[in-house]
């Protein structure tokens, strides 16, 4: 009998051993006053803080003061799911435009979907919108060094942001460095300088502390990347304006997975084939 139960009992260690060994680690998000918190036990310090958002922006913007170029907002909950899986906002601009986000975790990356409408008899001057991913306690590093971990893609390959072949410092606002796609003009992004190079496509993103992560972000369409003047990294969306009565719809990713570049681009171009 007692055998029987010491037997039992290292067959249920066993099993509980085998189930932490493959325990598949998991995201999970809350939201509350512009801060939208990533957590996971598996990440450095706990969480990644994403100002979600911090600005909506007028075209226009990189010459001239950046107060002239923010459109006001507001941004609320409307619900938010009891295991911390799936959340819903709602922000509504001053010139009257509406904005719903779906925001969902995953295992290792956040869904965005926003559907972003004009329902005045007025044009809306936004153009794009900025969230803004905080990464100190990702990569570890201060706002001097964290550019050593931060990438982007550049001529077919990733390419650390310190190690970039051309780097702009004049500019309206200093320090920082932006990035735009072809198809915005120069004068319509941060007021931040502007790099000269166009990067291959909407990645950016960055290694953890001991580079066994790696952090991405992207949307579709996209306005610019950005590295700025805190910790931080944007791939910021854009809008194009609204015309009276239109409906737009945008969507986004930020992935938290094992540090594998190959498979970070290979999903990328699944989930944006249009860029």
């Amino acid at each position: 009998m007692k055998a029987a139960i010491y037997q039992t009992g290292i067959l249920l260690l066993f099993f509980s051993f085998f189930q932490s060994c493959n325990v598949v680690p998991e995201l999970s998000i809350k939201w509350k006053d512009n801060m939208l918190l990533i957590q996971g036990d598996h990440l450095p310090g706990g969480s990644v803080e994403v100002w979600y958002l911090e600005a909506f922006c007028r075209a226009g913007a990189h010459n001239r003061d950046w107060g002239e170029t923010l459109i006001k907002h507001h941004t609320r909950m409307v619900s938010a799911s009891m295991d911390g899986k799936e959340i819903v906002l709602e922000t509504k601009l001053e010139d009257g435009v509406y904005a719903n986000h779906i925001i969902t975790a995953t295992k290792d990356e956040i869904t965005f979907k926003i559907t972003i409408k004009n329902p005045t008899d007025k044009i809306s001057e936004v153009q794009w919108a900025q969230p803004c991913i905080r990464v100190d306690k990702f990569t570890g590093l201060g706002q001097e060094e964290y550019i050593q971990k931060s990438f982007l893609f550049i001529n077919d390959k990733l390419t650390l942001i310190s190690e970039m072949p051309e780097w702009e410092t004049n500019a309206l606002y200093t320090p920082g460095q932006v990035w735009r796609p072809a198809n915005v003009k120069p004068e319509d992004v941060n007021p931040r300088p502007l790099s000269p190079i166009i990067p291959d496509n909407g990645l950016i993103g960055c290694f953890s502390d001991d580079e066994k992560l790696l952090l991405a972000t992207a949307w579709e369409p996209w306005q610019e990347l950005f590295q700025g003047i805190i910790v931080c990294l944007h791939s910021d969306f854009h809008i194009g304006g609204l015309d009276p009565g239109e409906t737009k719809i945008i969507k986004g990713k930020i992935y938290i997975m094992k540090n594998n570049v190959d498979a970070l681009v290979k999903r990328y171009k699944k989930d944006f084939p249009d860029q």
